[in-house]
């Protein structure tokens, strides 16, 4: 299966569908932190319409639920959002088989989205004690299987280090991006 992996500068998710014999490429305007197949540049260069399958992480800054009340706080926030809420509907049909990964997203961003996530997943679900709510929009693909429930492993841990993402705040982006090895294994393993 020939697979684009959108935003991601990691590599995991495109590693874990090489690991299985995948053509997959990853795509970011960073370098990829994991050497291998990766698009350096605008996904629109690559987004020609002939991929079967492609998995998108757009970023979520201007459309995450958490951050809402920026939008009546910040100037220019509302175009921001508007423009992101855009570049995230590019993935929509852009393939035969598209998952779409976001937070939970604000009302705002969904009415331009024009749809609400398919599923929401934790990480604790696959193998991670931590929680951080991990949304899929979903075309002509089945929902993700939980593989490894940790939960409650996680439940013994402090609040701060089962939500660590949350407490990184803003000024770790890149790091809050990060997707969890244990959800990319199970989109390899369930949709490969």
């Amino acid at each position: 299966m020939k697979l684009l992996v959108a935003c991601e500068y990691s590599g995991i998710v495109r590693d874990a569908f090489l690991k299985r014999g995948h053509d997959a490429m990853s795509c970011d305007i960073l370098e990829t932190e994991s050497p291998g197949p990766h698009y350096k540049g605008d996904v629109r260069d690559v987004l020609d319409g002939s991929w079967d399958m492609v998995i998108a992480h757009p970023p979520c800054t201007y459309l995450a639920n958490s951050g809402s009340r920026w939008l009546y706080e910040k100037p220019g926030r509302w175009e921001q959002m508007r423009d992101g809420a855009e570049f995230f509907k590019l993935f929509l049909g852009s393939a035969p088989k598209v998952a779409i990964e976001n937070p939970t997203i604000h009302g705002h961003a969904k009415t331009i989205i024009g749809r609400p996530a398919d599923q929401k997943v934790q990480p604790w679900q696959f193998g991670h004690l931590e929680s951080k709510g991990i949304c899929l929009w979903l075309e002509n693909l089945p929902k993700l299987r939980p593989t490894n429930n940790v939960y409650d492993e996680m439940m013994k841990l402090s609040s701060k280090e089962r939500n660590r993402v949350w407490w990184m705040g803003s000024g770790k982006a890149k790091e809050r991006s990060r997707f969890f090895e244990g959800v990319a294994e199970a989109m390899a393993s369930q949709w490969g």
